[in-house]
């Protein structure tokens, strides 16, 4: 059994043969049931791989789900634009800092679906970029922003910084409801619910699941995962450390938290 340690990549996961924690039937019915949300869950939680497995839905590479539930649930298989944003990686220590990792990621998208020079700023570019890719393709978009809160965390406690990032964020996240014609799927993942960046109050359209026992399981792995798809594995960990199969079952809860996220959630 090999454990994907680090690896935030769907696919790099499936095709290296790492263990793999299905969550697509609940992927599926969040792309059939909703179109915008919103997910917060604490840092190293598997946000990252969760928006990656989405990307790769979206993008229609079947043969990556293979054995898994979207194999029998999804029968199209239409390839849509995806625009990924991950503000992860980033060091946000000015205003320009963000503008340059927006600008990366709207210029890559610009090449793949054309420019207009009148869009000048980064909102309107966000705009122009994905109504093009709709026209283009003829298909709607899937909007995917992982750690969209990163550069508010960074700067915590810099009211000044933080007013000018969240009027940039603003204006660049503003596309998930001016553009709604062309956007099939939206998605923020975060550490936190900045309430006062305004996303929250101006997308009305953005669905908070964060604490919704429906998706209380959508990241990180339950009790009864661990008791089906991980049990060899702790069986090993028990023989290993002196220990039955229930007392390492509890020294994992008691490491690892129990998260609920809801009342009466697994």
């Amino acid at each position: 059994m090999r454990f994907p340690i680090g690896i935030q990549s769907f696919e790099k996961l499936i095709k290296a043969g790492y263990l793999y924690v299905d969550k697509t039937e609940l992927i599926y019915k969040m792309v059939d049931t909703g179109n915008y949300y919103f997910l917060s869950r604490p840092r190293r939680f598997g946000k990252s791989l969760l928006v990656s497995t989405i990307e790769a839905y979206f993008k229609g590479k079947k043969e990556l789900f293979k054995g898994l539930a979207m194999e029998r649930l999804e029968t199209d298989w239409t390839e849509c634009p995806v625009f990924h944003l991950d503000l992860n990686t980033g060091k946000y220590e000015s205003v320009q800092s963000l503008l340059d990792t927006l600008n990366e990621a709207l210029t890559a998208w610009e090449q793949e679906y054309g420019a207009v020079e009148a869009e000048r700023n980064v909102g309107l570019r966000f705009k122009g970029v994905v109504q093009r890719a709709y026209e283009k393709t003829g298909h709607r978009v899937a909007i995917l922003v992982d750690e969209y809160d990163k550069p508010l965390l960074q700067n915590i406690g810099n009211n000044e910084l933080q007013e000018e990032l969240r009027g940039i964020l603003r204006l660049f996240y503003s596309v998930l409801k001016t553009q709604d014609r062309y956007i099939k799927f939206g998605l923020l993942t975060g550490v936190s619910k900045f309430s006062k960046l305004s996303v929250f109050s101006d997308l009305n359209n953005l669905e908070d699941i964060s604490l919704n026992r429906n998706w209380a399981s959508l990241c990180g792995i339950t009790e009864e995962e661990l008791h089906s798809g991980l049990k060899p594995a702790v069986e090993e960990m028990a023989e290993s450390n002196g220990l039955t199969y229930e007392e390492t079952l509890d020294r994992l809860k008691e490491m690892y938290d129990g998260y609920h996220f809801d009342r009466d959630s697994i």
